[in-house]
């Protein structure tokens, strides 16, 4: 009950920080106020509104937004989301372009199960999908799915990879960001053993922790710092009253948001008052830059328990990727067993989330792979969100997985187009 109470007591804060945010909104925008020459009025209706819709997208699953694309017709061909397969914690979605050909290049992005939705990838879905045939892992947030769903762990984060590629079938492209790229290439090994058939032809490897220990960040020196007895007592919740997981053990996305704050907490606050200012001058809109990024990033969803412990004690601490000692269901991955699929990493020189390094790790322990179908990119001015959203991903980094795509494809492809700067 100590839990469930601490879950509540959260959602409490954050609905009293958009009360008073809304309050403040009001209050200072009735037209008599424009009278008193006071700027402050003004700027407390700034504060306002900032404050209000910055506490109200914190519970809110952002839309993908993405609705028509252009082809080589020269038409807009629209795009619908289709569920290819549904799943208690997360589905299998496809972006399908209507009325368009294959195109050869059909890929599954795996997105990160870390607090926030998989619309973070939006952008990246955007760009690929004037080229590929995209699909990608929608996780559910934890406290919405109900206790009698049962338990979620990395074992069956991996288990879920597998059931996707069986169902996308042969000649599969994986694009894995950031968290699951370890349990990627676990899929992938685990494939390898009992259904090579499924296996995809390429695996693409984005700025993942495979071995946290090779750099250091403040991700993996926290990992060594707590123990796992703490993180059950002070940082799991019990999910409250208000939602239909009430009861299930959760790694609350808010308390994981605040983490995330807390990293750049200087660069937050500055630009939380510039937009205020802006808001107060008549200078902001509703998609403005900081809107834009903020609407998403603040926008996070709970992980269960047993999926964010099992992440910090098996691949932070026991490392077993990095050591090749992972198993699912009682059997031994062996990352060695893969022998046909590319895998291509992907790093950034800035990246404090997963250091230069990490990801790389990945090459060697795929002993049974020929040395032709390895490849590593190193983007050197490039942070964690450039190297799968930004531009450094938009001008480099896409080209170059692409043209990995295509050569370790088996089935004609249209041409690459080029994706202009947003």
């Amino acid at each position: 009950m100590r839990h469930l109470l601490t879950y509540d007591f959260m959602e409490s804060m954050r609905v009293t920080s958009q009360w008073m945010g809304s309050t403040a909104r009001a209050m200072c925008s009735y037209p008599q106020l424009g009278l008193a020459a006071n700027p402050m009025i003004q700027m407390t209706a700034a504060w306002g509104e900032v404050t209000e819709r910055t506490f109200a997208r914190m519970v809110a699953k952002p839309d993908w937004g993405i609705y028509t694309i252009p082809a080589d017709d020269g038409r807009d061909h629209t795009v619908s989301i289709e569920k290819v397969v549904p799943r208690p914690f997360g589905d299998l979605i496809r972006f399908n372009v209507q009325g368009r050909a294959p195109t050869g290049r059909k890929v599954l992005l795996v997105a990160p199960m870390s607090g926030h939705y998989a619309t973070l990838l939006r952008s990246t879905v955007l760009s690929l999908l004037p080229d590929c045939d995209v699909y990608i892992t929608d996780w559910h947030n934890a406290r919405d799915i109900p206790v009698s769903a049962g338990k979620f762990d990395i074992e069956d984060y991996t288990l879920y990879l597998v059931d996707f590629l069986k169902a996308m079938g042969p000649d599969t492209h994986v694009i894995a960001v950031c968290q699951p790229a370890p349990l990627a290439l676990a899929a992938t090994a685990y494939l390898a053993e009992e259904d090579p058939d499924a296996q995809p032809r390429t695996l693409t490897l984005i700025g993942g922790p495979i071995d946290p220990d090779a750099a250091a960040t403040d991700v993996t020196d926290f990992g060594r710092r707590v123990t796992m007895g703490q993180l059950e007592r002070f940082v799991v919740q019990r999910v409250g009253f208000k939602y239909a997981g009430a009861g299930r053990m959760v790694y609350p996305g808010l308390q994981q948001l605040s983490s995330f704050m807390a990293m750049n907490a200087e660069k937050h606050a500055r630009a939380f008052s510039e937009q205020v200012l802006r808001v107060a001058k008549g200078e902001a809109s509703d998609h403005d830059k900081h809107n834009k990024f903020y609407d998403e990033y603040l926008a996070v969803m709970d992980m269960t328990a047993e999926f964010y412990l099992s992440t910090v004690e098996r691949i932070f601490k026991d490392l077993e990727i990095a050591q090749n000692r992972f198993s699912v269901d009682g059997k031994r991955v062996d990352i060695g067993k893969i022998t046909t699929v590319a895998v291509k990493t992907v790093e950034g020189g800035k990246d404090d989330i997963s250091a230069p390094g990490q990801c790389v790790a990945a090459l060697e322990l795929c002993t049974g792979l020929p040395d032709s179908k390895k490849a590593n990119y190193l983007e050197p001015n490039a942070g964690h969100y450039g190297i799968f959203a930004g531009r450094s991903w938009r001008n480099n980094i896409r080209p170059l997985v692409l043209d990995f795509i295509d050569a370790n494809c088996s089935v004609p492809k249209t041409p690459v187009k080029g994706v202009a700067a947003s």
